[in-house]
């Protein structure tokens, strides 16, 4: 469908006064739009012929004044939408200067730093007064950024890029007054020297003209006019889009009138207004559409026509020239007269540009002569209609109409609901919709019909989602304008002028109010600096510098887009604008730290707007009054209607979504509460350090609410990404670490029960494939001619085994039927060889003038045809078959003619004479017989009262009483001597006495021309009829004859060949009967046989028999017949024969194919691929690589595989063919997603995109597995595409049952002995109802004194590493103390009900300090475990000994830890009585809750305030310490390069701790930083 045709340049009428009486003021105004290229035009009001001296000046003074503020602006902004060929903003990349913690080292290079927020800035203040200061700034920013960046850098080339686009825009404007005042000075001479400054205007004036000309009735081949809807411009009331698309809008009519009022001075300037005109076109409209194809037909012939002028012109005489001019004069020409003085009144010329659009959009545009454009229905269908793209790109345009059935047949199998916006226009017409949900529920309709039949990342879909987000946000809009209407009629349902007026003026006092608002924000400032509070706030973050910060804020919101939004009355009410600020607000809080400066300033500006707005004081409203509900709705900004209904989509989504938020364990305890929030990072700085992509389940709440999930995937990546990040942060054995895997387990199940097995997402390719061939057997059987013949019925008499090979098995139609529904073919290529065999065999068979011939050579052709258009050319199956083509067949039917025509003329030939020779026998038997006989032929006999002529068709007495009447068409009548009267003629035969099969099928009331002539007595006549040629039966019938004497005859029937062949030619006699036209053609119809039924029932029969032996035995399918290929092989071993191809116990192999292989131990068999195969002593064997499954392989238990995937190992082996289990596909991504090979079934079809290496035990992705090219002999497999790519879904890790079981084996040990888990899983029940909760276990604030530190080698990550690889010695708790806890704290409870838990901890920790050794190994002989692995000195190398920070190489010993803690801890673990020196963490360091707990008791003492002796710690001087060698040996020394000039390097360090001190003192100080 045509696209409007002119939407570039304009393709509505308008009236030229109202253009005049507008032209000059848009031409005078100081906009920047004005002053750019296109409008730097005269008024037009100057006359064009004062003499030479006045001309000047009257020239300069009509100039209009440019203002330098206006071209700045103008200059600013071609600098800010500068496109690269990728369609990428190159200012994007100075929009702001570098940050100086980001890069520092750019203040070092840059002096003035500058960038184009600070140019726009001084642009709005108006600074700019004169172009040279804006070009300063632009050539400072340009420069700061050749200067820092590298010359091969993305910001030194569009610095160069955008520097040279400023100087050619600059230099536009600067030389257009000039230009124009040289070209009065210098008396018309251009400067390039063509002819397009000639000095009299009249000349210059008839040049333009035939430019014009040229352009206007300039047509395409078809000879459509090129320029018809580019001469005038758009309505802005139907398209008021283009005019903000278009900021300089032109049409030929304005260049006409230009041309008229003498405006150009020269044949550039007319060139330049063409090229906007051009340019307006294509930047509207879509490329590939017409009007973008018409813009550059239209530019094209300007510059040929040119090219043309100047090249004629200058060859010419100037008197000639001169004479042309004077008789020319003013005159304009017809085609300029037609263009600026146009007949047609405004309404007249709407009216014919209506007339004149295409019909596809014309009828979209009338909509609205039946429909009120006030209407919320045509609203919402007109903004889904109009929808366009960035780049002002129709994107609703494949939606106008359904997709052709022709060419998209699949498109009505897979949608069972077609729908389009043409569909959904009629059923507006009709006034079938009643409210906007019902509307809403055919365009999602539309949607997702296109989103299921198209790929996810095709353009389509890409558009469907933009569509869908513009219908909801229309319809919201449309759903709070409903309310607010409704809460006026309530009010009063009379409206009146009066009325309106006040709506309007109310409508003014809301947006004066949120103006207000906006500029209390806008002009804050701080107190003592007098900065502006907003300046961080006007536009969102750059993508380039703060990439995270578009992860972690989902709904970004900046001062700007606010100030659009009340300027473009986007805001219904002030409740609007207040959210968009307290979003705003609420973003900088969320993604900076507390206290920073933006986090202070959003809390600053947040308390500014509140008090203002208090101060305003409230806006009545009587539609508030009125309606409480509204008001209700308002404040919340959610339509009380549309909150009760959900999208089937939706509930899934939040089905979900519940499923995991409320699971909890067998105790109720809710495992979801600890997901609920993600940590501030003022708590843990460490985990967005950790975390690159941090998610919580509000985020995920937040995305399902704002429908930004499109399906079930898109949710379930993001909740796995959240329990990944649980697990990479905290500890293998935590309690969230198992508390993910359970959640993430659940979150599979759930999607399973809702989605099904998702393997009924791929489709059956056995079962396509089965249908491919079907389809084409059926359209093949079923190919008929114009007259509704199938070309197939002729080819049912060939016989099934050809005689010249007698040995070949036989094959007919028949069998092909019965092995096509029985589901025997899985190839294309045999069931093609099949039906090739046939009807070849029917053209050896045939003359090649026969019926047969030409049936089976149609049939082949369209054979190709069909095929080729099922398969797409290869594009949905891919097959050998496809390499025959139309153009071989034609080759061989040509060679087939040349070899049979010889031998068929000559047996024409002996056939004529044979007719010949029996002709002159009959002549001569007659008249042996009846010599005294004389015959006198005539053209017309008589008998019984009826005339008779040649030509006439009658009917005879048949040879038997049980027979119809034969049917003999008259060709000679004669009388003999006796009197008696004879005829001559030709039978036609009735289907009945024909020779053929039962699936014949006939014409009603056909007959065929026989080859039988005879003689028969006049009185054997019974009557008359008619048979007519099939080309004129259905249209003309005989007069005075009825329909059931008349027949029809298409065909002539041999009953020596028994065989039919179509008549090309009629040659009967010419008849007497008198036709006329029917009233109504005949409809063509065909019936069956008359031996259909009889053949019907043997069918029925044979088709019982053949279920009765399926019964038993299934039908095999069809094999292609292939054969053994050998291969030479240069580097074989000698007696092996290498092979390409080869069958081994009843499986052909070929290489490049993949077997599974017996593999002992093993849950599933290893793949194997076939890169080499030989037969050595009568033994087969292959080489190649061995693919494996994920169990074996060392992963993480939250890692996803695809269900089928495996992976490539580093193993190469040779194998025998004897432990080949079968067949089988290994596919890379890419081909798993698209296409599946025809002949291995879907469960042997496996997934490859990583291989896996043994040593580092890590997957890596490759390119893809080597391919193999092999000779002609090897038959290729069959390859079918999806016409849809499908989304293979991943499951858990096969280890993930078997940890959380682990897991929950440990955790179960605890049960019902610990109190303690309980109450703190009370607590964190509590806590997860809270605004903000880590997403880890967080260690206790008083541990940290006493935290040890690990080396800088020593992370997170890597301790988890050691952790596994030491075989998870870990234990999960304190089991000994916790035992002893729980008895002992229902006690002391007992006894002191009013302590608080912190205080029955002190105690507890008391009462296990004070107990007996005896008694503690008890309790932990009880659990298993023993107390040293909790309290005493851990082992080198133990998880435990990492979490303490020391992290020991395996043989030594590990040095003793931070001194510092209480007499009581020191019993079990000697320390020194120095500080030691210690790695710093490189994190937070994470402990367990029961370990870090446990240390915090057993650091309690009631002599100290504190556990670790922080102070002794400060105090400690170099003098006072004194270390052995082996303690100097485990200092840090690493961490300086050389003791410098220190005499050792437990000197250096001393100095080094003395300097960190100080400086950290020197912070406290800088900072006024208290209580530290």
């Amino acid at each position: 469908m045509r696209r409007l045709a002119f939407r570039g340049a304009g393709c509505t009428l308008v009236n030229l006064k109202k253009l005049d009486s507008m032209g000059s003021k848009r031409r005078r105004a100081t906009s920047p739009s004005s002053s750019a290229s296109g409008g730097d035009f005269d008024d037009g009001h100057h006359s064009t012929h004062t003499p030479g001296p006045s001309r000047k000046r009257r020239r300069l003074s009509n100039l209009p004044t440019v203002d330098p503020i206006a071209v700045c602006h103008e200059l600013y902004n071609t600098v800010r939408d500068y496109k690269d060929e990728q369609g990428r903003l190159l200012c994007e990349l100075f929009i702001r200067a570098p940050k100086r913690r980001n890069q520092p080292d750019y203040y070092e290079v840059v002096s003035q730093p500058i960038d184009l927020m600070k140019i726009q800035q001084k642009l709005k203040m108006e600074e700019y007064d004169d172009v040279n200061l804006l070009t300063a700034d632009i050539q400072l920013l340009f420069n700061n950024a050749k200067s820092y960046y590298k010359p091969d850098s993305p910001e030194y080339k569009a610095a160069c890029k955008l520097w040279d686009l400023y100087l050619r825009t600059k230099n536009e404007f600067v030389q257009k007054g000039d230009a124009e005042e040289d070209e009065d000075e210098e008396d018309g001479h251009d400067n390039q020297g063509t002819i397009s400054e000639i000095s009299s205007p009249g000349y210059l004036k008839e040049i333009l003209e035939q430019l014009l000309e040229a352009v206007v009735v300039a047509t395409n081949p078809s000879g459509r006019l090129i320029s018809e809807l580019f001469q005038k411009l758009p309505s802005k009331v139907q398209y008021p889009d283009y005019y903000a698309i278009i900021k300089e809008p032109i049409d030929l009519k304005t260049v006409a009138q230009r041309i008229q009022n003498g405006s150009y001075k020269s044949m550039h300037a007319m060139a330049k207004d063409i090229d906007l005109l051009v340019k307006n076109a294509k930047t509207y409209n879509e490329p590939g559409s017409q009007v973008f194809k018409d813009a550059n037909a239209i530019k094209k012939i300007f510059n040929m026509k040119k090219a043309e002028i100047e090249h004629s012109e200058l060859t010419k005489s100037s008197l000639r020239a001169s004479n042309k001019r004077a008789v020319q004069g003013d005159r304009l020409s017809a085609i300029t007269m037609a263009l600026q003085y146009g007949s047609e009144s405004d309404e007249d010329a709407v009216l014919a540009a209506a007339a004149r659009y295409e019909e596809g959009e014309s009828e979209a545009e009338s909509i609205t002569s039946f429909m009120d454009i006030s209407s919320p229905l045509y609203q919402l269908y007109d903004t889904v209609r109009n929808c366009r793209n960035n780049q002002g790109q129709l994107i609703a345009e494949p939606f106008f109409h359904l997709p052709s059935k022709k060419k998209y047949p699949d498109y009505y199998q897979q949608i069972k609901m077609p729908i389009s916006l043409q569909q959904i226009r009629t059923k507006l017409k009709n006034h079938e919709y009643e409210t906007l949900d019902h509307l809403e529920c055919d365009l999602n309709l539309m949607f997702e019909n296109a989103k299921r039949y198209n790929v996810p990342n095709s353009a389509i879909y890409k558009r469907v989602l933009k569509m869908q987000q513009v219908m909801q946000a229309k319809k919201k809009e449309l759903a709070r304008r409903d309310e607010i209407e409704d809460g006026d009629s309530m009010i009063s349902s009379a409206t009146s002028d009066a009325g309106s007026s006040k709506r309007k003026s109310k409508k003014n006092i809301k947006k004066q109010r949120m103006k207000i608002l906006y500029n209390v924000v806008l002009e804050a400032r701080e107190p003592g600096t007098g900065r502006r509070l907003c300046e961080l706030f006007m536009v969102k973050p750059s993508k380039k510098d703060y990439p995270d910060y578009y992860k972690i804020i989902l709904d970004p919101m900046d001062l700007k887009i606010i100030e659009h939004n009340i300027r473009s009355d986007k805001y219904t009410g002030e409740e609007g604008m207040i959210e968009d600020m307290r979003l705003m607000f609420r973003n900088a809080r969320h993604y900076n730290e507390e206290g920073s400066q933006v986090y202070n300033d959003a809390h600053i500006l947040e308390k500014i707007l509140k008090e203002k707005r208090k101060e305003l004081g409230p806006l009545i409203e009587d539609e508030e009054v009125a309606s409480p509900k509204l008001k209700l709705s308002r404040k919340t900004g959610i339509s009380p209607k549309k909150s009760k209904y959900m999208t089937p989509m939706q509930q899934k989504l939040n089905e979900v979504y519940e499923a995991v938020k409320n699971y909890t364990d067998k105790r109720g305890r809710r495992l979801s509460a600890i997901f609920l929030r993600l940590p501030s990072r003022s708590e843990l700085p460490d985990y967005y350090l950790t975390i690159k992509r941090p998610v919580d389940m509000e985020k995920i709440r937040s995305h399902m609410m704002a429908s930004k999930y499109q399906d079930i995937d898109a949710m379930v990546e993001d909740f796995v990404m959240m329990f990944n990040n649980a697990c990479t942060y905290n500890e293998p054995e935590s309690l969230i670490y198992k508390d993910a895997l359970v959640l993430h387990k659940v979150l599979l199940e759930t999607r399973r029960d809702i989605e099904g097995d998702e393997d009924s997402h791929v489709p059956n390719v056995t079962l396509l494939i089965q249908e491919l061939i079907h389809n084409l057997f059926v359209s093949v059987m079923s190919h008929q001619d114009d007259e509704g013949r199938c070309y197939s019925d002729s080819l049912a008499e060939i016989p099934a085994v050809d005689p010249n090979f007698p040995n070949k098995a036989p094959l007919t139609f028949d069998i092909i039927r019965k092995n096509v529904e029985t589901n025997r073919y899985r190839r294309l290529d045999l069931f093609q060889e099949h039906m090739f065999e046939v009807l070849e065999r029917a053209r050896r068979m045939n003359r090649t003038d026969s019926e047969i011939y030409e049936d089976a050579v149609e049939l082949q052709q369209f054979f190709i045809k069909i095929r080729d258009e099922l398969c797409k050319n290869g594009e949905i199956l891919l097959s050998p078959a496809l390499s025959y083509t139309t153009k071989h067949l034609h080759n061989d039917v040509e060679k087939e003619k040349k070899e049979k025509l010889p031998k068929e003329m000559e047996e024409d030939k002996l056939k004529r004479e044979e007719e010949k020779r029996a002709e002159k026998s009959e002549d001569s038997s007659g008249g042996s017989g009846l010599t005294s006989l004389h015959r006198t032929y005539s053209q017309d006999c008589s008998f019984k009262n009826s005339m008779y002529h040649v030509g006439d068709y009658v009917y005879v007495e048949p040879a038997e009483a049980n027979l119809q009447p034969h049917i003999v068409c008259i060709e000679r009548l004669w009388e003999d001597s006796a009197g008696e009267k004879w005829l001559y003629g030709c039978w036609f035969y009735r289907p009945n006495e024909t020779f053929h099969l039962a699936t014949r099928k006939f014409l009603e009331k056909e007959v065929f021309k026989s080859d039988y002539y005879n003689k028969i007595p006049v009185n054997k006549i019974l009557g008359k009829c008619v048979v007519m040629f099939v080309k004129e039966y259905f249209k003309l019938c005989p007069e005075n004859f009825r329909d059931e004497d008349v027949y029809v005859c298409e065909s002539r029937y041999s009953a020596k060949t028994k065989s039919f062949k179509k008549i090309k030619l009629w040659t009967m006699p010419i008849s007497s009967v008198r036709f006329v036209p029917r009233d109504v053609p005949l409809p063509v119809v065909r019936v069956a046989s008359v031996f259909a039924n009889t053949d019907k029932v043997d069918e029925e029969k044979h088709t019982e028999t053949l279920e009765e032996s399926k019964v038993g035995d299934s039908v095999l399918s069809l094999q292609k017949d292939k054969e053994d290929v050998p291969v030479e092989m240069p580097n074989g071993e000698p007696g092996c024969h290498y092979y390409e191809q080869l069958c081994y116990n009843d499986m052909w192999l070929k290489v490049g194919d993949c077997v599974f292989i017996k593999s002992h131990g093993l849950v599933r068999p290893r793949v194997g691929r076939i890169e080499k195969m030989w037969v050595r002593d009568g033994a087969a064997y292959f080489f190649g690589p061995i693919f494996i499954h994920p169990e074996e392989t060392e992963h993480e238990p939250t890692k996803m595989f695809y269900k089928k995937e495996v992976f490539l190992s580093n193993l190469e082996e040779t194998c025998p063919m004897t432990c080949i289990l079968g067949k089988c596909a290994v596919l890379s991504f890419k081909d798993f997603l698209s296409c599946r090979p025809t002949e291995i079934n879907e469960n042997d079809v496996l997934l490859c995109e990583s291989r896996y290496n043994e040593s580092d035990k890590q997957m890596k992705k490759f390119k893809g597995l080597k391919r193999f090219s092999l000779s002609a002999k090897v038959v290729d497999d069959e390859i079918y595409y999806f016409r849809k790519p499908i989304v293979p879904q991943k499951e858990p890790s096969p280890l993930l049952e078997k940890k959380i079981q682990q897991l929950e084996a440990k955790f179960a040990e605890l049960e019902g002995g610990d109190e303690d888990i309980e109450e703190i899983g009370e607590e964190e029940g509590e806590v997860a109802e809270a605004p903000a909760i880590p997403q880890l276990q967080t260690p206790l604030s008083n541990e940290l004194d006493i935290m040890p530190y690990t080396p800088p080698q020593s992370t997170p990550k890597s301790a988890k590493g050691s952790v596994k690889k030491e075989g998870s010695k870990r234990k999960i708790n304190m089991s000994g103390y916790i035992l002893f806890s729980s008895e002992m704290r229902a006690v002391i409870k007992a006894q002191h009900p009013d302590y608080s838990f912190g205080e029955l901890s002190r105690l507890v920790g008391t009462e296990w300090r004070n107990l007996e050794a005896s008694k503690k190994a008890e309790y932990e002989g009880v659990i298993g475990q023993s107390v040293s692995s909790m309290v005493g000195a851990p082992a080198p190398g133990s998880p435990f000994g990492q979490q303490m920070g020391v992290l020991v190489p395996p043989g030594q010993q590990a040095p003793p830890p931070y001194p510092g803690q209480n007499p009581i801890t020191q019993q079990v673990i000697q320390q020194p009585t120095t500080p030691m020196f210690v790695s710093p963490p490189p994190k937070t360091q994470r402990l367990l809750h029961s370990e870090a707990y446990l240390k915090y008791i057993e650091g309690l003492s009631a002599d100290s305030t504190s556990i670790s002796k922080w102070d002794q710690t400060l105090s400690a001087r170099r003098r006072d310490v004194h270390l052995s060698k082996e303690q100097e040996s485990r200092l840090p020394t690493h961490w300086l390069k050389s003791k410098g000039a220190h005499t050792t390097m437990a000197d250096a360090l001393w100095r080094l701790r003395d300097l960190m001190l100080r400086d950290t003192l020197n912070i406290r100080q800088a900072y006024n930083i208290e209580n530290v």
